[in-house]
């Protein structure tokens, strides 16, 4: 076995430690999310969100195409991703992308009232007053699996506790 395929084996075996996606999440502020509405039709917008234990919440509109297709149970995907400005390589940015399911949060239930409370305490006195209008509803996205990549050839499953699983790939990137 040459040196390079060790080092790859290495790499592989090597998971990155669970603080780093946690500590991605920490650092964001809110979600890019991707939704596909009754026709099939895909929809990438964004929201800002907390998280409570491991769901994580948004305060959105039905002014906003997504908030329907959220609110419609459909599959959705969210995404965390470094910071352009703080990334040392444009096409290697640390990343966690989820797949979850969602879920309308009762308005004025324990849930709503405690998530709102983490929402203004994260995001400002904003969110006393969106929280107020009726477009707006709250959802649960719980993650069901994902994926982590912090640079290339060094991507990882996650499950539903956001933990890392495993190298997502055995092939590493092929030069021409």
């Amino acid at each position: 076995m040459n040196h390079t395929n060790t080092q790859d084996e290495a790499q592989k075996k090597a998971k990155p430690i669970a603080p780093k996606v946690k500590e991605l999440i920490a650092n964001t502020k809110s979600i890019i999310l991707a939704t596909v509405d009754a026709e099939g039709n895909p929809n990438s917008s964004y929201a800002p969100f907390v998280q409570v234990e491991n769901t994580f919440y948004i305060l959105v509109s039905f002014m906003a195409r997504h908030t329907k297709n959220l609110a419609e149970g459909r599959k959705t995907s969210i995404m965390f991703i470094e910071d352009e400005s703080a990334t040392k390589q444009i096409y290697a940015r640390e990343r966690l992308t989820i797949e979850a399911t969602a879920s309308q949060i009762e308005r004025d239930s324990e849930t709503w009232n405690t998530v709102v409370t983490h929402l203004k305490e994260t995001h400002g006195k904003v969110v006393d007053v969106i929280a107020e209008m009726k477009d707006f509803i709250l959802i649960a996205l719980q993650p069901t699996k994902g994926s982590y990549v912090n640079g290339f050839g060094s991507a990882y499953f996650v499950d539903e506790n956001l933990e890392i699983m495993e190298h997502r790939n055995d092939v590493n990137h092929q030069p021409k």
